[in-house]
């Protein structure tokens, strides 16, 4: 096993590299000198323009930049805001856990509701459940998230009122940051109406980001559950005169959620790392909006380290994934 965790670690090394590339690489083809940028429309002496280019390190030539970036990296720094002057590592621990707890609602949602109608399709097959349900499935896997979230917005905002626009909580709570999950910490509070408030505020953006998710694996468990079903060892559970419940349950449902389990985990990386769209959206304060704002100021540094540990939480996601499945699946291991 040590060997099969050494030699997928191994194939991560030009990935890396290959990720640190194009975080460098793509910022800077965007048009626009970052310092006109932050400085908006006030005019700066062609003097003072230089000095600030110069002790911003821009004047270099891009591979002294990108080696000095790498060095950087080795070290740990992921370098300093070039707006802020903060460093980036300090910022980036400030806004995740809001990407974190944004992600792992949508996840939930879609694990589970997925898991529950891939499940009854699959016993349902051809049904008008199954056909709902798959339809629903290729319909949510198909709408874009900036259209699926401004639709949600008029109906159940606008339209209802149900739910806040934007934020993670009312500005009339003042509630201590513990944790940096506002679920958690309105709870610990014991603030009344601040734990609700801060429900009100992740529901919609969790659904929105959680749809294509809850579509992919309402679809998976369901194949897959149509392949076992057909199993020997389910026809014998049948045969013995078990429970539907236990032969669904206990012999057909944990078989079915091998390959479901591998498109957990994509999902996951995908959700952490995937959130810009729905973070712009709903103004939600974590590390997608983050992102987007940087690229508008052109603030190299940052954008650099939020491709960087996006493109890495999605790699060490389904890392973990693919090792959890060579302990699931011996055959994995001896491939």
């Amino acid at each position: 096993m040590f060997s099969f965790i050494l030699k997928r670690l191994a194939t991560l090394i030009p990935t890396l590299v290959g990720i640190t590339l194009v975080a460098f690489g793509l910022i800077r083809l965007i048009p626009g000198d970052p310092i006109e940028v932050m400085m908006g429309e006030r005019r700066l002496d062609p003097e003072v323009h230089a000095a600030m280019v110069k002790s911003m390190g821009l004047d270099q030539p891009l591979a002294t930049q990108y080696f000095q970036y790498l060095g950087n990296l080795l070290h740990g720094d992921l370098g300093q805001s070039l707006v802020s002057r903060e460093p980036v590592a300090k910022e980036f621990a400030a806004l995740f856990p809001a990407t974190v707890e944004l992600a792992l609602t949508a996840l939930l949602l879609a694990v589970t509701l997925g898991l529950l109608l891939g499940m009854l399709a699959g016993l349902k097959r051809g049904s008008l459940f199954d056909q709902g349900v798959m339809g629903m499935a290729t319909v949510g896997y198909s709408m874009p998230v900036f259209w699926w979230g401004l639709i949600l917005i008029m109906f159940f905002s606008v339209n209802l009122g149900w739910t806040p626009v934007s934020g993670r909580i009312s500005i009339e709570y003042d509630v201590a940051r513990v944790s940096g999950f506002l679920l958690v910490d309105s709870w610990l509070s014991g603030e009344e109406g601040a734990f609700s408030s801060a429900l009100a505020h992740l529901l919609l953006p969790a659904v929105v980001l959680g749809t294509s998710s809850l579509a992919v694996v309402a679809r998976m468990t369901r194949s897959s559950m149509l392949e076992v079903l057909r199993e020997d060892y389910v026809r014998t559970a049948r045969a013995k005169g078990l429970s539907p419940v236990r032969v669904v349950v206990v012999h057909a449902l944990r078989n079915a959620l091998i390959p479901v389990l591998t498109v957990v985990g994509m999902q996951t990386g995908s959700l952490l790392a995937g959130a810009v769209l729905t973070e712009t959206i709903f103004s939600w304060p974590g590390i997608g909006k983050w992102l987007i704002d940087s690229i508008a100021r052109r603030d190299y540094p940052v954008v650099q380290a939020g491709i960087l540990i996006s493109a890495l939480t999605f790699i060490g996601v389904n890392l973990f994934v693919d090792i959890l499945y060579g302990v699931v699946n011996p055959r994995i291991r001896a491939q």
